[in-house]
C-alpha cells in the first residue's frame, strides 16, 4: 500500500517537470528567436516603405490603434526599425527605445 502511494507519488513529480521543462524549452525558443532574427529588426533594418506594415503589426493588440500607429510611424521613420512583438523588446532597437517626450516618457510605443 505505502509503496503503490510511493509511486503515484513519484509519478506525479515527474510528470510535474517535464511540464516545467517543455514551458521553459518554449520559453526559451521564443527568446532566441528574437536573438537570432535581431538583424532582422536591429537598427537600420526596415526601409522607409515598409514602416506601416511594421508599425501595424506592433499597434494590431492596442485599442489606441490611431495614437500607436502615428508615434510608431515617425520612430519609425527616424530609426529605420520597429521592436518585434506588440510592446516591449526594445532594446532590439536602441534609437526606439531612447527617443523620449519632453517629459522623458517613452516616444515610441
Amino acid at each position: 500500500m505505502a509503496m503503490a502511494r510511493f509511486v503515484d507519488v513519484m509519478l506525479l513529480v515527474l510528470l510535474a517537470a517535464s511540464i516545467l521543462e517543455a514551458h521553459q524549452l518554449q520559453v526559451s525558443a521564443k527568446e532566441m528567436q528574437y536573438h537570432l532574427d535581431s538583424s532582422r529588426y536591429g537598427p537600420g533594418s526596415l526601409k522607409s516603405y515598409q514602416c506601416p506594415s511594421q508599425c501595424s503589426r506592433r499597434c494590431g493588440k492596442t485599442q489606441y490603434h490611431k495614437p500607436c500607429m502615428f508615434f510608431c510611424q515617425k520612430c519609425c521613420r527616424k530609426c529605420l526599425c520597429v521592436p518585434p512583438g506588440y510592446y516591449g523588446n526594445k532594446a532590439i532597437c536602441p534609437c526606439y527605445n531612447n527617443w523620449k517626450t519632453q517629459q522623458g516618457g517613452p516616444k515610441c510605443p
